[in-house]
């Protein structure tokens, strides 16, 4: 009952919108809303809204792979591409396709932790590994992920509505809030793989019809392939920080390794891989339209001064592809956040029974796991929207979080080796999380700088931080198996 009432305001808003502003942008916002509220079917039980089933069998290689694609191709994310794209030509855009790799080693990483210790999830596998310690650790770290995740996507869609904190602005960043929330509520992550995959063609043929405008008036795809250099001031530096937080940058995104557990192992690995060759191959392409705003010397963000160049069908284009990116990101989002509340956090609760959490656990075995996965749905929904009002910028939501999280490289690629404690974790964690906040907060030392590029910090501190998280993570090994030589029987005689 609540999607609907959420829906059907949002119906309102929207049209009265149209109305009073005349722009053509809010009657696709709300075409938008009712398709992908109608297409979306209703889940009735935890398989169907928390593992995205369907009649008993889990998700095939064609949807997963197409949901996982799409749910990476956000609203940020293309802006994000086409904007370095500007900045370094083609270079930028490969710099920006690198993350993609994320697919490769989640899915690599993930299939041997499924088919070794049969855990079903991140969270289980780090509480039994490391202990509950590391498992809230995590927990907070994606938890501010996915708060990440919605403000900075609606920002995306909500600027071709208004100018920054104006009241259109906002409202439009609300109507697609509540429209992804609304069919959300109805069916979970099951809804969420259903229209990821519509929005997916639909993006593919946004994205065919814009480069069938911009790359002739380019000069030709030659001419576009061959803009930018392959120097560290070039952007390169960009590529080597990606290819670095590709080892640990996927496993802090409840998004993507969410859709790790859902199909069999052999499934999700080759979809993971199709994805991620796929993913690449859009987001180099997307990025050719920063590269034409650099070719034409346009000025302001890439996306709307290249649709406003091509005149009003192109801006409601360019409008509707960040309908489509920012859609499937924020419908996946509130489908982690449900399964992250019901199914992680909420059996922690239970399980410690803390005398301080009495009333909350109390209320826990009253509510069943998927009302309490859409009461989760709702707050983020909410809160997720606040920094809108700050204007925060949007790569450094995405470039710093990576950053924070290098030291789950060690942690992932290599939990397999015996001797690794539960200090190893704390030890590379939250070192990496340090090394972030330095780099957030402008700390880092510039003379470490590697080359003179633009990212030369960024990539100093993802290497040398890499490296000493890495190192960290063996040093209790190295610790124990020292002190077991200085001890053992025969030097002891």
């Amino acid at each position: 009952m609540a999607h609907r009432v959420l829906w059907i305001a949002c119906c309102i808003i929207g049209l009265g919108a149209a109305v009073s502003t005349g722009s053509p942008n809010w009657l696709f916002l709300v075409l938008y809303g009712l398709v992908m509220v109608f297409i979306s079917p209703l889940a009735t039980t935890d398989q169907e809204f928390f593992m995205g089933a369907r009649k008993g069998r889990t998700v095939g290689f064609w949807p997963l792979a197409s949901s996982a694609l799409i749910t990476w191709i956000f609203a940020k994310s293309i802006t994000n591409a086409a904007n370095l794209g500007k900045a370094f030509g083609i270079v930028g855009g490969i710099a920006y396709a690198m993350y993609y790799l994320s697919f490769m080693v989640a899915g690599v990483i993930i299939y041997r932790i499924r088919t070794t210790t049969g855990h079903s999830s991140l969270a289980s596998f780090l509480t039994e590994r490391f202990g509950p310690g590391a498992t809230i650790a995590f927990t907070l770290a994606i938890v501010i992920r996915l708060f990440n995740e919605v403000w900075s996507n609606t920002a995306v869609v909500a600027s071709y509505f208004g100018p920054s904190g104006s009241t259109t602005y906002i409202l439009a960043a609300v109507v697609i809030t509540a429209f992804t929330l609304s069919y959300s509520l109805k069916g979970g992550l099951r809804s969420s793989i259903m229209t990821d995959v519509v929005q997916l063609v639909l993006a593919a043929v946004l994205l065919v019809f814009i480069l069938s405008k911009v790359i002739p008036s380019s000069g030709g795809v030659i001419r576009m392939l061959t803009l930018g250099e392959f120097t560290l001031q070039g952007g390169l530096d960009l590529v080597l920080v990606a290819l670095l937080q590709s080892l640990s940058y996927p496993f802090h995104d409840p998004v993507l390794t969410d859709r790790a557990f859902i199909s069999e192992p052999k499934t999700m690995r080759k979809a993971f891989f199709a994805a991620g060759l796929a993913g690449m191959g859009f987001i180099t392409l997307f990025s050719l339209v920063g590269v034409f705003a650099k070719l034409k010397g346009l000025s302001g963000p890439s996306t709307i001064s290249t649709a406003q160049f091509f005149g009003l069908p192109m801006l409601i284009i360019f409008n509707v592809i960040m309908l489509t990116s920012a859609g499937s990101t924020l419908d996946s989002t509130f489908s982690s956040v449900s399964r992250l509340a019901a199914k992680d956090i909420s059996p922690m609760a239970r399980l410690w029974n803390l005398p301080w959490l009495g009333r909350a656990t109390a209320f826990l075995n009253q509510t069943s796991p998927i009302t309490f996965g859409q009461g989760a749905m709702v707050v983020i929904a909410i809160f997720g929207n606040l920094p809108l009002i700050a204007d925060p910028a949007i790569l450094k939501a995405t470039t710093i979080s990576g950053t924070m999280v290098m030291g789950l490289a060690p942690i992932f690629c290599f939990w397999w080796v015996k001797g690794a404690c539960r200090i190893s974790f704390h030890l590379a964690f939250w070192t990496g999380l340090a090394l972030g906040l330095m780099a957030a907060f402008g700390k880092y030392p510039q003379f470490l700088a590697i080359g003179m590029g633009k990212y030369g910090s960024l990539l100093s501190i993802n290497l040398y931080g890499l490296v000493l998280c890495t190192g960290l993570y063996f040093l209790p090994l190295l610790v124990r198996n020292g002190r077991q030589r200085f001890l053992s029987p025969t030097q002891s005689a």
